[in-house]
C-alpha cells in the first residue's frame, strides 16, 4: 500500500485465489493455466518481477520466459542444475534470479551465513555445522497419534528423501540410500520443546562452497520430525507405497485395504492386519500399528483416482487424516549447531528458531516461506540487490536486510553459547 504497487496472483484454484485476493484493493487474483506457454508469456510480460511458487519442475520454464522478456525472478525452491545453467545469460541481461529464498531452503541459509561471517571475523575456526528444520504441528494441535499433519505441499512430504542423502561427518563422506534414511536419525533438543528426530536432507555437500566452509570436517543439513514419526514412515518406504514411477491397475477400484495388501506377501489364511504385523514384527497393541490403523489404511474406503501411482494413492489416504482442521495451528522449528575454536578454546553455538502459526490459513509455514520471498522481491525492485545472475541468499546484501525485516515480524533466533571442555 505504501509503495503503491499492485500484485497479480495466478492460480488454478479458482475458489481459493479469489478468497485470498479479493479483500485487497491492490491484489488481483486470476484463474488461469500457466502450463500454457502463451498464457505464461502474457502474465510474465505484464509484471516487473516474477515470483514463482509453481511446482519446482516449472521454474526453469518460467526462467526462460523471464530471460526473453527481461524480468527478474524470485523462488523459494532449490536452485536446480537447469536454473544454475542460466546464470551467464541472466548476468548478460543484468537480471536477478534469486532462488532458495523461503524457510528451508532460505532462512536457514541467511541465518547460517550471518553466524559464519561473524565467527570468521572474530578469527574462529569452524569445525562442524549441523542444521535441521521441520514444519510440524504446534504443541496444542499435536493431539493425533502421529503428531503430524500436512503443513506444506503433501506431495513433497510423500516423496521426501528420495535419492541419496550426502554429507560429511568428522572428515568422512557419508551416503544414505533412501531405504535407510528414516532409521539413521539424530536426536535434537530445541529449547523447551523437547526431543525431535532429524534425518539427513538431500545433498549437504553442495553447501560447503556456498557457505565458505570448504574445509569443514562436519556439515549436515536435515529435516525434523517429532519422535516416533520416522519409524512408522519407514514402513511406507519399505513397502514401496511412496513410489511414484508406475501406475496401479484399476486404481479407482482399489480400497485402502487392497492397496496395502498388494505390497504384503501372499498368505492363504492370514488377515491383512496379521500379515502386516508379521512382516514388520509388530503387535496390534504397538504405537506403530495404531498409527496405521488410525489412518484408515486397513479400511474398505476407496480413493477413486484414475491411473494412480502408489505415491498418489498414499497421498490421498493421508490427506483424509492429515489436513489441518479449522482449529489446528502449525509450527516451524529450526536449529543450527556450530562447533568452533577461538583463541585455543572450544565452543558450541546453538541458534534456534520457533515460529507458531496464527490459524490454519495464516500458518507459520506461510509466514516463513512467504515473507522472505516478499522482502527479497521488494529489495530487487528498489534496486538494493546488486548481484546479478542465478543465486541463493548467502550474500550479506541479501540476507542482512531480509533477516532484519523478518525480526521486525517476530521471526527471531534464540542464541545459546557454551564452552566445551
Amino acid at each position: 500500500d505504501n509503495l503503491k504497487w499492485s500484485i497479480t496472483v495466478i492460480d488454478m484454484d479458482k475458489k481459493s485465489i479469489h478468497e485470498k485476493c479479493n479483500p485487497f484493493d491492490n491484489v488481483k487474483g486470476v484463474y488461469d493455466d500457466l502450463k500454457n506457454q502463451e498464457t505464461l508469456k502474457k502474465w510474465i510480460c505484464e509484471g516487473d518481477i516474477i515470483v514463482s511458487m509453481l511446482p519446482a519442475f516449472m521454474h526453469p520454464v518460467v526462467a526462460h520466459e523471464c530471460l526473453k522478456n527481461n524480468k527478474h525472478m524470485v523462488t523459494a525452491s532449490y536452485a536446480s542444475p537447469e536454473m544454475k545453467a542460466l546464470n551467464d545469460q541472466a548476468k548478460e541481461k543484468d537480471l536477478i534470479f534469486l532462488n532458495e529464498c523461503g524457510v528451508d531452503p532460505g532462512i536457514d541459509h541467511m541465518s547460517t551465513m550471518e553466524i559464519v561471517e561473524r565467527l570468521k571475523s572474530e578469527g574462529s575456526k569452524i569445525l562442524s555445522y549441523e542444521s535441521f528444520t521441520g514444519g510440524i504441528l504446534a504443541p496444542e494441535s499435536a493431539k493425533t497419534i502421529w503428531n503430524y499433519k500436512f503443513t506444506w505441499n503433501p506431495r513433497n512430504v510423500v516423496l521426501a528423501g528420495q535419492g541419496v542423502a550426502q554429507y560429511i561427518e568428522n572428515g568422512q563422506y557419508k551416503y544414505i540410500p533412501y531405504n535407510n534414511l528414516f532409521e539413521r536419525l539424530e536426536n535434537i533438543q530445541i529449547l523447551d520443546l523437547g526431543d525431535f528426530e532429524g534425518y539427513a536432507n538431500r545433498d549437504s555437500l553442495l553447501y560447503r562452497k556456498s557457505y565458505g566452509l570448504e574445509n569443514i570436517q562436519t556439515l549436515i543439513r536435515g529435516t525434523l520430525r517429532k519422535k516416533g514419526y520416522c519409524e512408522a514412515w519407514k514402513i511406507f518406504v519399505d513397502l514401496g507405497l511412496t513410489d511414484d514411477t508406475y501406475q496401479l491397475k484399476n486404481s479407482r477400484e482399489i480400497s485402502n485395504r487392497d492397496f496395502i495388501n498388494m505390497f504384503l506377501p501372499y498368505h492363504e489364511n492370514l488377515l491383512v492386519e496379521d500379515k502386516f504385523c508379521e512382516m514388520f514384527k509388530l503387535s496390534k497393541n504397538s504405537d506403530v500399528f495404531k498409527k496405521f490403523e488410525w489412518l484408515g489404511i486397513f479400511s474398505d474406503d476407496k480413493q477413486n483416482i484414475k491411473n494412480a501411482t502408489p505415491a498418489q494413492l498414499l497421498q490421498s489416504i493421508l490427506e483424509g487424516k492429515w489436513r489441518l482442521s479449522s482449529d489446528d495451528k502449525d509450527m516451524i522449528v529450526m536449529q543450527h549447531q556450530f562447533h568452533y575454536i577461538l583463541n585455543g578454546e572450544k565452543f558450541k553455538h546453538t541458534s534456534s528458531l520457533v515460529v507458531y502459526g496464527e490459524t490454519n490459513v495464516r500458518t507459520s509455514m506461510a509466514k516463513t516461506v512467504g515473507l522472505p520471498v516478499a522482502i527479497a522481491a521488494k529489495l530487487i525492485l528498489e534496486n538494493k540487490i546488486k548481484s546479478k545472475g542465478v543465486s541463493i541468499p548467502t550474500k550479506s546484501e541479501i540476507y542482512e536486510p531480509i533477516l532484519k525485516e523478518l525480526s521486525q515480524n517476530g521471526i527471531d533466533f534464540v542464541e545459546e553459547l557454551i564452552k566445551v571442555n
